[in-house]
């Protein structure tokens, strides 16, 4: 996997950390859980190319594999540094796995996040974010850890109520317990409240991170999700397939930006929680449709337009948030976090990307 493409938002991501941060990170130990996804992605790539920047010691790169094992994760695996084991975070021990006592950091990210694969494997999904996160909360509760990262969601908050948009940390959520979605956001919910008991009861450095609608490179063609739909159909030639009214708005945060933000939570050192995105431009899914278009033109010599049907999947519009923009204000005053990678510029690198990786046969 070359990251030739990719050079210019990991040196984006890095710049966006403070020196001090920086030095955290030096020389130290990484455990990161679902590195097989589009965040483990960005994550495992990133510290691939900066290894020697920050004179990273070990990175354990952890995953089941269950929906595939990717191409990209033979190169990383020549690097003597990063050790790519097959692991159910939700069954295996983690003590099984030699180093892993050893880690300055540990991301916990392993779940499956599309909607469609959680409903299609809800226990698996419940399964990582509960029991997944409680072994690794045990073991490393007696460990000399310097941060622990927990991938959240803003599907905890459910729908909001208008008067909640922009949304902020302490709106507590409008989930229902029993819906399609509750697989994913009540484990999510738990999860958070056990990071919470474990950082009071043995002052763990636990940060959770609350996602809002990432993108871009990393984000498989298949993954289902909108903007993975959006760039499938561009690349395809096909009509842009709307399963909804259009109206749905949501604000759309570039990788590269958020990645910085997760980082920062990480590198905190002690409890808390943020929402990570970017406030703006908040947009419906037709305008989202409309950007693809415009980009796929320009990239891929687009034709398509822009269609709307009905999902084969009934529940796929169930407990659907009718508004999704974060506050993130707590992020900017405490960890400096400052996205600015606005939508129309991230489509386009995503595309661009895409366009770039098919050309070297590149699969991610």
């Amino acid at each position: 996997m070359r990251t030739v493409f990719l050079e210019e938002d990991f040196n984006y991501t890095l710049g966006k950390l403070s020196r001090k941060e920086r030095e955290k990170l030096e020389n130290s130990s990484v455990v990161i859980t679902g590195c097989g996804g589009f965040l483990g992605y960005y994550f495992v790539n990133f510290f691939h190319y900066h290894a020697d920047t920050l004179n990273l010691k070990k990175i354990i790169c952890l995953d089941n594999f269950m929906l595939g094992y990717p191409e990209w994760m033979s190169k990383i695996a020549e690097d003597k540094r990063f050790e790519i084991k097959k692991f159910d975070v939700a069954k295996d021990k983690i003590c099984d796995i030699e180093g892993a006592e050893n880690a300055d950091f540990v991301i916990h990210m392993a779940s499956i996040a599309s909607p469609m694969f959680y409903r299609k494997y809800p226990i698996e999904t419940l399964d990582a974010n509960i029991w997944g996160l409680r072994g690794l909360l045990d073991f490393y509760s007696d460990k000399n850890l310097r941060g622990f990262l927990f991938f959240s969601s803003s599907e905890i908050y459910g729908d909001p109520s208008p008067d909640a948009i922009p949304t902020n940390e302490e709106y507590q959520g409008f989930v229902s317990a029993t819906g399609p979605r509750a697989c994913y956001d009540e484990s999510k919910r738990f999860g958070e409240t056990m990071c919470m008991l474990f950082s009071q009861k043995y002052n763990m450095p636990i940060g959770v991170a609350r996602p809002f609608n990432n993108y871009g490179p990393g984000m498989k063609l298949n993954d289902k999700r909108v903007p993975a739909d959006f760039a499938k159909n561009v690349v395809e030639n096909r009509d842009i397939v709307i399963l909804s009214n259009g109206s749905p708005t949501r604000t759309f945060c570039y990788i590269a930006d958020a990645a910085a933000g997760y980082l920062k939570i990480l590198l905190h050192g002690k409890y808390d929680y943020f929402n990570i995105g970017i406030e703006k431009p908040e947009i419906t899914i037709f305008e989202l449709a409309q950007i693809y278009q415009r980009a796929g033109s320009e990239l891929f010599d687009y034709k398509g337009k822009i269609i709307y049907d009905t999902s084969e999947d009934k529940d796929y519009l169930t407990n659907n948030p009718q508004r999704r923009c974060p506050s993130i204000d707590k992020a900017k005053k405490i960890l400096g976090y400052s996205p600015e990678i606005y939508v129309e510029d991230g489509v386009y690198k995503f595309l661009k990307f895409i366009k770039e990786s098919s050309k070297e046969q590149v699969i991610w």
